[in-house]
């Protein structure tokens, strides 16, 4: 009797460990091998080459569209009139108001006004154009993969908000648009270029930190203050597209802010690799409150837990934590957490670094007194001196006039900048397609884990092979003189486009005044 139930249990477990064809939520194919969920990495066709290092041709102005004027568009159109050497073409949006109240950031920058876009179809219309270069995606999550693959089928690179892909299959369709249009294809991940995040990413390319073996990334916002806010389509949307996705998903559906800007420390697909990940996650408490709140129903399922954890291990052995929790009451954290063998970089709740007076000293920087050790963050004299010598060139180049322009404390702009300025000197972006799908692959992904008892999930390569071709993570940037002469032929096109639309809005305001005259 012992024997058989031996028997039966060995058997069970035997089954449990074979490769089993199984779907997912999101409905992407995966099997259990050995205990470890994998999911399935489509075969890359004959001729389609890695968009690792991808240059296209320069633009000595980058005609942009911007697609999605609710929440994060309209300060994006602003931002932009405060690049040289772009010219905004077209403004789309669902609801044609949203659209045209844009027109006055290029008005007010006395640049040409723009075509404008609307309706469910409008951003097919705009793609078709051959007047654009590139689309800048701010709609609702559900419609960011839409727009950028109508946007790159037909010509036209695409940057995407965050999250820019929601599942699997739309990961696996941009790397594949791609390397096959040989387009750019960017997620505009802010927290990348936050000036903290910046100037801690220089320091540890510089060794300050020694080997980062650990990272945290976090995205802690209570959202109840803004759940109305975001956008309803028609009075029976009792929502919004933001919690009906959070209702609808499990996983960390907002990886992105806190993941990005450690994966860059950790040259993730640049020399290493995630390899493989754990998620758990609470139930649903204050996410099911808040539908039966907008819809006076009750709510019976809501898939995503209130915090979700993410623990991923690389290829190297290093390891990363991200969590997301957008339901309970607690201050903004937007963790950035560095934990190197010589030393350590934090941002949320305090902001500081700490490191040894002997390495200090190694780094060129002259400590208050010879008893730092580590044990706790430098000294507000010690931190600026170190900041000082290490500060981003980035940071130096771009920091002052981005907090004259704003944008989350100017990191949105710089953001904006540095795709402007890789866009006109034919460099490869900061964040290429590959950092999109890594950073966005721990909703579908993550819910397999959940969803199959807190199993371990085998990230997979994206790069499908060339992970390990480039050695660190790099901004790339053109030569003095190279840079320089783009620059001046930027200047110099704004200035002529300005002269233009200064023209065109005194003729419109003359026309206008006519038609009241007659009134």
């Amino acid at each position: 009797m012992k024997r058989k139930h031996l028997f039966f249990q060995l058997a069970l477990a035997a089954l449990f460990f074979m490769p089993q064809a199984i779907e997912a939520q999101y409905n992407w194919p995966y099997k259990n091998v050995n205990g470890t969920l994998v999911t399935e990495v489509p075969t890359r066709k004959v001729g389609q080459q890695s968009a690792i290092n991808l240059v296209t041709p320069k633009l000595k102005v980058v005609r942009v569209a911007f697609v999605g004027l609710g929440m994060r568009g309209p300060g994006a159109v602003e931002r932009w009139t405060h690049i040289p050497g772009i010219q905004i073409k077209a403004l789309c949006d669902y609801e044609k108001e949203r659209a045209e109240a844009c027109q006055k950031f290029l008005r007010k920058a006395d640049m040409p006004a723009a075509d404008i876009y609307y309706g469910e179809n409008g951003y097919k219309e705009l793609c078709k154009r051959s007047d654009i270069d590139l689309v800048y995606i701010a709609t609702d999550w559900a419609h960011h993969f839409l727009v950028a693959k109508e946007a790159m089928e037909h010509g036209k690179h695409a940057a995407i908000e965050v999250p820019s892909a929601m599942n699997m299959k739309e990961i696996w369709a941009l790397i594949n648009l791609s390397e096959q249009t040989r387009l750019h294809c960017i997620m505009l991940e802010n927290c990348c270029y936050d000036f903290f995040e910046l100037n801690s990413l220089y320091m540890a390319q510089k060794g300050l930190f020694g080997d980062i073996i650990y990272a945290q990334g976090a995205y802690r916002h209570e959202l109840s203050p803004f759940w109305r806010h975001y956008w309803k389509k028609g009075p029976d949307d009792k929502l919004g597209w933001r919690l009906r996705y959070n209702k609808q998903f499990r996983g960390d559906v907002y990886a992105t802010h806190g993941l990005g800007p450690i994966a860059q420390v950790l040259n993730i697909h640049r020399g290493d690799r995630m390899r493989t990940l754990i998620a758990m996650d609470t139930r649903s408490f204050n996410g099911k409150k808040q539908v039966e709140n907008f819809t006076g129903q009750p709510c019976d399922t809501f898939r995503n837990g209130d915090q979700t954890t993410t623990l991923i291990r690389t290829e190297q052995g290093k390891v990363m934590e991200i969590i997301h929790n957008v339901m309970t009451p607690q201050p903004y954290n937007r963790m950035y957490q560095l934990t190197g063998t010589k030393g350590f970089a934090n941002k949320y709740p305090v902001e500081g670094y700490a490191v040894s007076a002997k390495d200090l000293k190694e780094a060129d920087v002259t400590p208050s007194n010879d008893n730092l050790s580590g044990h706790e963050y430098l000294k507000e004299a010690d931190m600026k001196a170190l900041v000082e010598r290490y500060t981003s060139p980035i940071v130096k180049k771009y920091g002052d006039e981005a907090k004259e322009v704003g944008g989350h404390g100017g990191m949105d702009f710089i953001m904006d900048s540095r795709l402007v300025y890789c866009l006109q000197n034919g460099l490869p972006l900061d964040m290429d397609v590959y950092d999109l799908a890594e950073w966005c692959c721990l909703a579908e992904l993550g819910s397999i884990s959940m969803d199959n008892g807190f199993m371990p999930v085998e990230v997979p390569d994206f790069t499908r092979g060339h992970w390990n071709e480039i050695k660190g993570y790099k901004h790339a940037y053109a030569s003095p003189d190279d840079e320089a002469k783009t620059l001046a032929e930027a200047k110099a096109f704004t200035a002529q486009l300005k002269a233009r639309g200064a023209k065109y809005w005194a003729a419109a305001d003359k026309k206008a005044g006519k038609k009241k005259g007659r009134k």
